[in-house]
């Protein structure tokens, strides 16, 4: 704060010292100069701020928009001589180790761009997008792990960043591709291709390939943990019961208290309607994660397969407090407030279903009609 408020009072300093007359000048080009800039005119913009630096040839404010402004034309090097001059005078001066960055990355000077992106963050306020351009600048370098772990940071501190996640995606695939080629170099017939195969066709949603790899990378390594999970999953994606299950079931004797095994053999249970089995698997699961939603409706429905509206009551009211915006648990529980005879509730719970509904849909783009209530 202390440091922030004294380049504050700096900037204000270098201002104050021009006459009253001098400053009102300065304002008027800089805001002329901007006018300009922003509707393309960047000669006229760049005259601007020149006729600004002769009234005030060190102000580090009109150094920095000058140098943005020959950045945008692409003078790179006319920009970084601006930008140090706006340096020299302020050496912590706001965003200008950010901008003189990004014109050594323009100059494909990554080493020096990297410098000045990593001096730009030990600032108090850095640029919102200095991350991610280190990060760029740093996966031109070859420096890969380090770029990951900046787009991490970026995305971390900015959640919205589709940019940076752009870029993470990229990185990641880029990455995955090259394993694999070096997979099928050493060994394409290899129990590690096959599982990483089975992965990258599961991500994709093409199940069936899936199952096909994993099932070669449990010919090559028949006691590998975790893959007659993922063979489950895939089968459980495709709505086939049976053969999900039996691969949930050998997952289970690797680790009999995994939770998301024993959630996946409880919704199938529950889907079979044998609810005994299914509360067993569920409450294992639950253990685990007690604040799962999904554990709690598939709960609820067991219970109200049962005959026990009370319990099915109690596990619907956790599903909700685990998950608000989920519908689902809104409708099953207007239904077993019908049953334990409670229309006034029953009713608020279809309302709440009704329009937690409508903003799901809304949301995934589609409109809501009759046939979306769950049956």
């Amino acid at each position: 704060m202390i440091l922030r408020r004294g380049r504050q009072i700096l900037a204000l300093s270098l201002f104050s010292l021009l006459p009253a007359s001098a400053q009102t000048q300065v304002s008027l080009l800089l805001d002329q100069a901007r006018a300009r800039e922003k509707s393309g005119e960047y000669v006229v913009a760049e005259q601007l701020y020149q006729q600004a630096l002769t009234i005030s040839p060190d102000d580090p404010e009109i150094l920095k928009r000058l140098g943005v402004l020959e950045q945008t034309e692409l003078k790179f090097d006319q920009s970084i001589k601006h930008f140090r001059r706006a340096l020299a005078r302020s050496p912590k001066y706001s965003e200008v180790s950010f901008f003189m960055g990004v014109s050594y990355f323009g100059k494909q000077d990554f080493s020096t761009a990297i410098e000045n992106f990593q001096q730009e963050l030990a600032t108090e306020k850095p640029h919102p997008r200095c991350r991610y351009y280190l990060a760029l600048a740093l996966r031109s370098s070859g420096r890969i792990d380090d770029a990951i772990v900046q787009l991490d940071k970026a995305v971390a501190e900015n959640p919205k960043d589709a940019d940076a996640y752009y870029e993470l995606a990229r990185l990641h695939t880029n990455a995955s591709l090259q394993a694999i080629e070096k997979l099928k170099e050493l060994d394409p017939e290899s129990f590690q291709l096959h599982a990483l195969m089975g992965e990258t066709y599961a991500g994709e949603k093409q199940y069936a390939d899936a199952i096909s790899e994993y099932k070669s990378a449990l010919a090559k390594r028949p006691d590998a943990p975790g893959i007659h999970f993922s063979i489950g999953v895939a089968y459980w994606a495709q709505h086939e019961w049976e053969s999900a299950g039996s691969e949930f079931l050998q997952a289970l004797q690797e680790n009999p208290d995994d939770p998301m095994t024993n959630l996946y053999l409880g919704d199938i249970a529950v889907h079979e309607q044998q609810f005994e089995d299914a509360c067993r698997y569920l409450r294992v699961a639950e253990t685990g994660q007690p604040k799962m939603a999904q554990i709690h409706l598939l709960l609820g429905e067991c219970y109200r397969g049962q005959k026990q509206p009370e319990n099915a009551r109690s596990e619907l009211l956790a599903a909700i407090d685990a998950d608000p915006t989920a519908a689902q648990p809104h409708y099953l529980l207007a239904q077993v407030y019908g049953e334990l005879h409670n229309p006034e509730a029953s009713a608020q719970e279809l309302a709440q279903f009704d329009k937690l509904s409508k903003l799901e849909l809304e949301k995934a783009g589609r409109v809501p009609g009759s046939s979306e209530r769950h049956k």
